[in-house]
């Protein structure tokens, strides 16, 4: 039995939950699945499944060698695939995360030119605020606007966006508009994932202003609520207020104290080998996200 096989059954029993499953995903008795395995196993010298009677359970060795696996599988196959067709097509599941406000203005929207260009293909979305784990929940590429701290990723600039600081016109009527970053002291503002040191840049460089407020959160959706609502001053990135900057009721302030901008990034596992549909995926996000932004 060669390597392929092996590899084929392999990823086929993780991904089905067990043996009976795999062998009717790929058309093969299980035994015959069973052997690919154990010859799998046998040759790599490791267990890679935990065997009992009811349930087929990876190995810490299993889950290595499938992280690093997976994607030469899913290349081999796509090389198939582009050799048997006489255009590409693209197809199978990308799996893309985003934060909820970036993904709702900026992903979302061109979506179904993405799908349109390759109706074959599956997104997965995944938009929430908090940093996922790439390899741990399975990504296959994350647009982030911040920076990247994973030495497990690899980054690709797609273009920047600055930060904005912003009020309501209700808000500064009644308690007055900051002149300095340092009047911020004496405003409420709001507090977005504990970040309470606000950067700004004057003649001598870049310092920061301790800030405090009522009101906290982890999500921007909640702090450009409250700013709506007239409850403090908030700190955004500009192409999260798409739209909002263009109201009357949203002013922004201190202009010529905040020069901070942030990377806008396609970030990816560190992989040797990744798919032609991530690849095409990831060019397709880098145009558009270039152009709307």
């Amino acid at each position: 039995m060669d390597r392929f096989q092996e590899l084929s059954a392999f990823v086929a029993v993780v991904e089905a939950g067990g043996f009976s499953a795999a062998a009717r995903r790929i058309g093969e008795s299980q035994s015959v699945i069973s052997k690919a395995v154990g010859a799998l196993e046998k040759r790599l010298g490791v267990q890679l499944f935990k065997r009992s009677t009811r349930s087929v359970v990876l190995t810490d060795h299993g889950w290595q060698y499938y992280e690093r696996t997976k994607p030469l599988l899913e290349e081999m196959e796509q090389a198939d695939g582009e050799l048997m067709s006489s255009t590409l097509d693209i197809s199978g599941l990308v799996r893309i995360a985003a934060s909820s406000t970036f993904g709702r203005l900026h992903v979302l929207p061109v979506v179904p030119e993405l799908l349109s260009l390759y109706p074959k293909l599956k997104l997965d979305l995944n938009l929430s605020d908090s940093v996922q784990d790439l390899l741990a929940e399975n990504i296959d590429l994350a647009i982030r606007v911040s920076p990247i701290r994973s030495p497990d990723a690899v980054a690709r600039r797609v273009t920047t966006t600055s930060l904005v600081c912003v009020g309501s016109r209700r808000y500064f009527e009644q308690h007055g508009m900051p002149a300095t970053p340092e009047d911020l002291v004496n405003h409420n503002c709001i507090i977005f994932n504990g970040i309470e040191n606000w950067t700004f840049a004057g003649p001598d460089g870049k310092f920061s202003v301790r800030v405090s407020g009522n009101l906290s959160s982890n999500t921007v959706e909640s702090l450009l609520y409250a700013v709506q609502a007239g409850i403090g001053i908030g700190m955004f990135y500009r192409a999260s207020l798409v739209g909002d900057l263009r109201s009357p009721d949203i002013v922004t302030i201190l202009d010529e104290f905040v020069a901070e901008t942030r990377d806008v990034s396609l970030i990816w596992p560190n992989r040797k080998f990744i798919s032609a549909r991530v690849r095409k995926v990831t060019d397709f996000f880098a145009t558009a996200l270039a152009r709307r932004i």
